[in-house]
């Protein structure tokens, strides 16, 4: 399957969720191809710490951009049983190329903030990539979410009115066992001080999109 994490406003979390999802996929014995299609290159740099650190690294990080993303993935893709791209947080080339062969979207949205004003724009951007390629599905996440709920609850209900978005019944909370496990290059799953909230959380999400 190809999943692309993606979106049209950065800091919403989507490496975060690549990375993590990328480490459990490979955890259960399935071949990853994670590819990095930011300009900023945080998965790859991800990627590059682990190695440097000595971690086992058992998927292939590579970098690209633009149209190139469709046409190298098509000559890549029968060798990987799972590809995951980490897109910007833009309407850009890169994205659209990556939408255009992606089975599925999976978009991050941070509650209460300027994430839900691009409700709109995302809409239009899943129309358009929808009826070039028919097989895409968009889902969407709440990421760092509200510990409350109530901030979580109204967003959820926003992303509902949005034609071909399927908000999933998942949460990610804002915990810091996440940035200290990139800091560290791992998943959260891997870290030896646990976060069993963060790991019950990117659990479910994982469940959602791999088992599902």
């Amino acid at each position: 399957m190809i999943t692309v994490i993606g979106g049209i406003k950065g800091g919403g979390g989507k490496t975060t969720l690549a990375t993590n999802l990328c480490v459990m996929r490979t955890g259960e014995g399935k071949r990853v191809l994670l590819v990095d299609a930011d300009e900023q290159h945080t998965a790859s740099d991800w990627a590059s710490q682990r190695e440097a650190l000595g971690i086992e690294t058992k998927w292939v990080t590579v970098k690209l951009s633009g149209k190139a993303i469709h046409s190298e993935i098509k000559k890549m893709m029968e060798h990987y049983d799972d590809i995951i791209i980490d897109v910007g947080g833009r309407d850009t080339t890169s994205q659209r190329s990556a939408l255009g062969i992606a089975n599925m979207c999976l978009i991050p949205f941070k509650p209460k903030s300027f994430d839900m004003w691009t409700l709109g724009a995302v809409k239009t951007l899943m129309g358009e990539m929808m009826a070039v390629n028919t097989g895409l599905k968009a889902f969407t996440v709440i990421n760092q979410a509200d510990p409350r709920g109530s901030d979580n609850e109204d967003a959820i209900e926003m992303i509902k009115e949005i034609e071909d978005l399927v908000c999933l019944p998942v949460s990610i909370g804002y915990r810091k066992a996440f940035a200290n496990a990139a800091a560290e290059g791992l998943g959260v799953v891997e870290l030896k001080k646990t976060d069993p909230k963060a790991i019950e959380e990117i659990k479910a999400l994982y469940f959602h999109i791999y088992h599902t």
